[in-house]
């Protein structure tokens, strides 16, 4: 059987993610304190769980992360 990764995608989209689900809301009120972990190395997908899982459902939360991982990651740079 041929692979199909859009298809899977979008099927993924549909269903959800399998693990615990995160609202934008609480994205938001976790997106500082994922990134830090994250820049720091720390497993930050262990310590918020679900949020990685939002991002990949959530347009504006993922762009918002992007966004904040590139200022902040940025900063630590300087």
């Amino acid at each position: 059987m041929m692979e199909r990764p859009d298809l899977k995608q979008a099927l993924g989209r549909v269903l959800g993610p399998a693990g615990p689900e995160v609202g934008c809301d609480e994205c938001f009120a976790q997106l500082d304190r994922y990134v830090e972990l994250e820049l720091a190395g720390k497993d930050a997908d262990a310590a918020i769980p679900g949020l990685r899982a939002h991002f990949a459902g959530c347009t504006a939360c993922r762009e918002e992360h992007e966004s904040l991982r590139a200022l902040v990651g940025g900063e630590q740079a300087l």
